[in-house]
């Protein structure tokens, strides 16, 4: 439990355990099993909120960031396929221009779906392409507009200062933009995603949190670290490789689905 959980969400489960347990003389494990559960369930409880588009405001502007390895990419073209398949329509933007391989993958999503991709040169400032995507995507009055972004953290200074930017460039052609932050964290790498989660959160704030490669429940304990800590809505989660594997994030079965699994073994 600790390795994903960390020690402060541990400590604080089992405090209230001990405290619950004391209180109403629980002297069976039944009734201290449901009491964790109904504790863990209220944890995911307060960030289970799902992501909504304004269509009001066009183009809803998604600003996608997390370090990478985490499946930001892939999380962009499954999202980009889930609100086509609610009508909505739909425009990329590849800020992530130090890696022509991200570039190229939206170009594929991209060329796959039907979905319009924005991209510059290698090298090209990420600033420039986004604010050419969103003069793009207000022209063409496009619903969501998902904008990639590079994650390299050799240099983390250098890699905040250009999402600060990003952000500042958005906001002259839209005070409101970016609508959402969404950070990307991978379920497998536990405690990195809480320091990751508050580097991105300190630089320039997040909305909202994506966690891929939950295919195993395992890994899931990270979910109640990043609830407990940081409180930010958790939006979807990734439970495999598949175009439809990306959920809408609903705590109750998530807690199922990992207290059954701890029930088989």
């Amino acid at each position: 439990l600790i390795a994903d959980l960390g020690v402060a969400t541990t400590t604080r489960i089992i405090d209230n355990l001990t405290q619950q347990a004391s209180r109403k003389q629980l002297k069976n494990a039944e009734a201290l099993y449901d009491i964790l559960k109904k504790d863990m369930a209220d944890m995911l409880h307060k960030v289970e909120q799902p992501l909504e588009i304004d269509s009001n405001n066009k183009p809803h502007v998604i600003l996608m960031v997390g370090v990478n390895g985490v499946g930001k990419t892939t999380t962009i073209g499954k999202m980009a396929k889930k609100f086509q398949a609610e009508g909505k329509s739909v425009m990329l933007a590849a800020g992530d221009t130090f890696r022509a391989a991200a570039v190229e993958q939206l170009q594929v999503w991209g060329d796959r779906n039907g979905i319009p991709v924005v991209a510059q040169h290698t090298g090209a400032d990420s600033a420039s392409v986004l604010f050419d995507a969103m003069q793009s995507a207000t022209a063409k009055n496009v619903d969501v507009l998902i904008a990639d972004t590079a994650g390299r953290l050799q240099n983390k200074a250098h890699l905040m200062d250009e999402l600060k930017k990003v952000v500042r460039v958005m906001r002259k052609h839209d005070a409101t933009a970016p609508h959402e932050i969404m950070l990307t964290i991978d379920a497998g790498t536990g405690q990195n995603a809480l320091s990751q989660a508050e580097l991105f959160k300190d630089a320039i704030g997040l909305t909202g949190i994506t966690i891929t490669k939950l295919d195993g429940t395992a890994k899931g304990g990270v979910i109640f670290a990043v609830a407990d800590k940081f409180e930010i809505p958790i939006r979807f989660i990734g439970i495999g490789e598949g175009i439809d594997d990306l959920r809408t994030f609903n705590s109750e079965e998530f807690i199922e689905a990992l207290f059954s699994s701890e029930d088989k073994k």
